[in-house]
């Protein structure tokens, strides 16, 4: 019976995690799709900076719920494991998404809701080191990748619970390699500073 809840969190989870609300919204209110745009993924940051911060902060919260749900709909059924599972079944469907030819977002917004539900200190030294990093460096994929790295070490630190501890340390490896092009443009010095759009305009492709 467990194996079958198992089964049945990973799967619901995975599968929760593909809906994009980024990809919905681009091709049905502003006339394309945000992966041909910016960066050329589905996540909140390139909502932002292809089509104004509003759309940034529906796609953010929309994230986040959808993290939310996987996780506690988890728990319920199986405890911690089920919570771990559960997360990392939303976080691997947000970043390749069966729904959308697998090419989804970066995992950031999953898994700041992540780090949230794992532990609330966590949660919050996710949060701190990701405002640290972009504020400091005006680039959201470096506060990204702090916040990550602070998911993994935090959970190392503070969380007792194994499954809750594999599952820091998997959403860490999971957003860092998402940005391996971003840490690429970072080192050379060529990383774009995040500027939000200040209008619903149909951007040309660009590869930042």
């Amino acid at each position: 019976m467990d194996i079958f809840k198992a089964v049945l969190i990973a799967a619901g989870s995975y599968v929760l995690g593909s809906v994009s609300l980024s990809i919905f919204l681009s091709k049905r209110l502003f006339g394309g799709d945000v992966r041909a745009h910016g960066s050329g993924n589905a996540g909140a940051t390139n909502m932002a900076r292809v089509y104004g911060m509003m759309a940034g902060v529906l796609t953010l919260a929309a994230d986040m719920v959808k993290a939310a749900v996987s996780m506690i709909g988890g728990y319920l059924l199986l405890g911690d494991l089920g919570l771990a599972i559960g997360g990392a079944g939303c976080i691997l469907g947000h970043c390749f998404p069966v729904l959308h030819h697998f090419r989804g977002g970066k995992g950031v917004s999953v898994g700041g809701m992540l780090a949230l539900l794992l532990d609330w200190r966590v949660g919050l030294l996710v949060i701190g080191f990701f405002l640290l990093g972009a504020l400091l460096s005006k680039k959201v994929s470096l506060g990204s990748i702090c916040g990550a790295v602070a998911c993994g070490v935090g959970s190392l630190l503070l969380v007792s619970s194994v499954p809750r501890v594999v599952l820091g340390l998997f959403a860490m490896v999971v957003v860092v390699a998402r940005h391996k092009e971003n840490i690429g443009r970072l080192i050379k010095g060529t990383e774009p500073d995040f500027k939000p759009a200040k209008r619903k305009a149909k951007a040309q492709p660009e590869n930042q």
